[in-house]
């Protein structure tokens, strides 16, 4: 029935003729009591069986089972990547499954001792929110208890440096070349310091990023922030390569954290040289990806765009997605199986020192006028030299690659990326020895 509306005919609560009965106020005193005596000697007999549980709490097999499916839940919240060492963490870190990027410019007139102030505040604070601990002035304190794997890794763009030790800058400190394929904005480029913020929690990030901006405001101004993201924590195995938003999966060729490729190409050995003991360089390039004409390309097209299969990452040549490309390979009419200007063969360099590790993260904003996307990737590069492994990559990326007709570079930066602090020093203090 509808509403409150009672059915037709007889009820408690009218006569014979359909009016409502009165009932005197006695009866209505004497009803409640009777009621309320029936209550409690209800409540008694529940007691009585009860023992000494307390009012309110579940019944022993509810509790159990309460306590059964807490144990079964598996939280990651609380996972904590140490912010000391010999070297900054978010680099070989296992990838987070969110990241802002944030870049400032300093103020006009910061001194050397200022920019010391600040590293040491900044540190400071990073410190204490990677180990799950509020910042020295948290006004949201109980957001910093749940860390999610936070890492902070600073970067030290061209005016930074300049600022503390000009002599100290490294060769490839400056503005990438141009390459013909860039659109370059300059809200999405350069700066003089770098926060990378990455969690797996994006409350976590965006905490830490309003601790630190209030830590800089000071002494520095934002130039830009980009956001990005990967699978969340626990989505796919770990050490799953990631996908990008053209649905490719993106870093197979990434040499494997631990291993000496890896440690050459991020932190220098032999003939790459690091600019500082335990220090690195990175480069962000914003990446718009253009979904909209992607979407009018067929598998096969996209496939021969890549050089890999989109199921699996797979090269055309292979079944496996390590599996070593055969760039001679070639079909039954002659043409190669992978194309010399998909994406694979102009990537891969012949020269062994042509190699980085990429770290990157989608992005998706908000879509424009007349579209239905505006997403790309935020394309995150460590290697010990920018001139002699990234530059040359990106050389033959902009002379013939496929992947052009659908991507544009909208943003570019280059940092220098200082070794890791001991506790009660700060991130960059080497500069200051």
């Amino acid at each position: 029935m509808a509403g409150n509306q009672q059915p037709a005919g007889l009820s408690a609560g009218s006569d014979e003729s359909g009016a409502p009965r009165k009932l005197p106020r006695r009866g209505l005193l004497f009803g409640g009591a009777a009621a309320g005596l029936g209550a409690l000697a209800a409540a008694g007999a529940h007691l009585a069986g009860a023992g000494s549980q307390q009012p309110g709490s579940p019944a022993p097999a509810e509790a159990e089972a309460a306590a059964a499916a807490a144990a079964e839940e598996s939280l990651h919240g609380g996972g904590v990547v140490p912010f000391h060492g010999d070297r900054q963490a978010g680099i070989t870190t296992a990838a987070q499954a969110h990241g802002v990027f944030v870049a400032l410019d300093l103020r006009p007139g910061t001194t050397r001792a200022k920019v010391k102030a600040l590293l040491r505040l900044l540190s400071d604070d990073a410190a204490n929110l990677c180990a799950g601990k509020p910042a020295l002035a948290d006004t949201e304190a109980e957001l910093a208890q749940v860390p999610a794997r936070l890492t902070v890794t600073f970067g030290f763009g061209p005016g930074l440096v300049a600022a503390v030790d000009p002599a100290r800058a490294p060769g490839w400190l400056k503005p990438l070349p141009a390459f013909s394929i860039d659109r370059l904005q300059p809200e999405f480029s350069d700066g003089d310091l770098l926060l990378q913020i990455c969690a797996d929690d994006p409350l976590t990030v965006a905490h830490a990023q309003r601790m630190l901006l209030k830590d800089s405001r000071s002494f520095a101004t934002v130039r830009w922030v980009q956001t990005g993201f990967r699978r969340s924590n626990g989505s796919e195995k770990s050490g799953t390569t990631m996908r990008n938003l053209f649905g490719q999966v993106d870093g197979t060729s990434n040499p494997a954290p631990d291993s000496t490729d890896h440690e050459r190409v991020v932190w220098g050995g032999g003939d790459i040289p690091a600019w500082t003991e335990n220090g690195t360089s990175v480069v962000i390039r914003r990446i718009a990806m253009n979904l909209d004409k992607w979407d009018e390309v067929d598998r096969v097209g996209r496939e021969e765009s890549v050089g890999r299969r989109l199921s699996n990452g797979a090269p055309l040549t292979g079944t496996h997605e390590h599996d070593e490309p055969d760039l001679a390979a070639v079909s039954k009419l002659g043409f190669p199986v992978i194309s010399d200007v998909s994406h694979l063969r102009r990537a891969r360099p012949e020269d062994s020192s042509q190699r980085i590790f990429r770290r990157a993260y989608n992005y998706d904003a908000a879509p424009g006028a007349g579209g239905v996307s505006d997403s790309g990737l935020i394309f995150v590069s460590y290697q010990a030299d920018v001139d002699r492994q990234f530059t040359p990559i990106q050389r033959r990326l902009d002379e013939m690659d496929m992947l052009n007709q659908w991507t544009t570079p909208v943003g570019s930066a280059v940092f220098a990326i200082p070794p890791g602090c001991r506790e009660g020093g700060f991130v960059g203090d080497g500069l200051f020895a």
